[in-house]
């Protein structure tokens, strides 16, 4: 598949001052919306095709509602269109923003919400894989026999992107690369890849911080392999740690978890609303920075500088797993085999 892409010299793009004292939620650190208002994109990319899933929640909806202004037709995934419906009154719009029917814990379910996004559209420019769970206490397999956070997290995810990678790649144009965004976190800090053999826990005990942890960087993975694949066919991906929120991703955390994590006075303070939680996901997908380039582990609408190999979850920057060629190839096929195709 071709050689590691090691990080090059970082940006200094025009948030960074922003960020470089933060002061919590609601800070000023940019909104996604901002994001938009800033890259000149509001109205702008009519004609253009979006895929979002997790849209229901969180980060999810303010990255529709901001990318809903660009104008672009939007593809919404949701498990339950019924209550996806009341939770994106004001976003959807007939013809234009509408809901898919898909849960990324099924393969059967990815198929057909897969299946029906191409019917009603073979044009697709940006992809963005924002779904994702954490915190399941106990051990939990999805119908395919994947544990759920691998599944939540990256395995689903990554079927989607086999199944509308063709879409990606004839929708690419010279003068608009098709781009794909994995949303990750900065919880794959403290993570390697488990053997092949061992997705599932079938060689040690279950821990659902080492799962969460491990799937995040499968996740980085994915936007690693995806550019270093497919960079010369003008498409494009990025991975992106969207920053400490306080959303539903944490419903399944013991009673006090989240309010213990949040009283801590860094965390405190480094915490962002959904809103500028959403923003890196939106400069990745539209900024102009990311215009024919990608395979990047993106934080705080930059490129993330090298950090220390400490652990950390809520550490900054990339670390020595972050890009390693090697574990990215050998993830991609072990998923292809999991997910019951072969190399395309």
């Amino acid at each position: 598949m071709g050689t590691s892409l090691a990080p090059g010299n970082n940006m200094s793009p025009r948030y960074t001052a922003a960020h470089l004292d933060p002061q919590g939620a609601g800070d000023a650190r940019p909104t996604a919306l901002q994001i938009i208002q800033d890259e000149g994109v509001e109205r702008q990319l009519t004609g253009k095709v979006i895929v979002i899933t997790g849209a229901t929640s969180g980060i999810g909806i303010e990255t529709a509602r901001a990318l809903s202004a660009t104008g672009a037709t939007l593809f919404l995934t949701a498990r339950d269109p019924i209550k996806a419906k009341k939770t994106l009154a004001g976003i959807l719009e007939p013809g234009r923003v509408s809901l898919i029917e898909m849960d990324l814990d099924s393969f059967s379910s990815i198929r057909a919400g897969a299946k029906r996004i191409l019917s009603a559209s073979g044009q697709l420019n940006i992809l963005i894989s924002n779904a994702g769970v954490m915190g399941l206490q106990d051990y939990t397999l999805t119908e395919d026999g994947i544990e759920a956070h691998f599944s939540g997290n990256y395995l689903g995810g990554f079927l989607l992107f086999q199944l509308l990678k063709k879409a990606l790649l004839t929708s690419a144009t010279p003068e608009f690369h098709s781009r794909v965004v994995v949303v990750t976190s900065s919880a794959h800090r403290a993570a390697t890849l488990p053997a092949s053999d061992n997705y599932n826990f079938e060689k040690e005990a279950y821990d659902h911080k080492i799962a969460y942890n491990r799937a995040k960087l499968a996740a980085v993975y994915m936007a690693n392999s995806i550019e270093r694949m497919y960079a010369a066919q003008s498409l494009h991906a990025t991975s992106v740690h969207p920053g400490a929120i306080n959303t539903n991703i944490s419903r399944n955390m013991p009673p006090g978890f989240v309010e213990s994590i949040v009283s801590n006075p860094y965390v405190l303070k480094i915490l962002k609303s959904a809103e500028q939680g959403a923003a890196t996901t939106v400069w990745a997908a539209v900024g102009k920075e990311w215009e024919g380039k990608g395979g990047r582990y993106l934080e705080d609408c930059k490129e993330a500088e090298r950090g220390d190999d400490d652990g950390r979850i809520f550490g900054a920057g990339w670390v020595k797993q972050t890009y390693n060629a090697e574990e990215e190839d050998r993830l991609w096929g072990d998923a292809l085999r999991m997910v019951g195709l072969e190399e395309a």
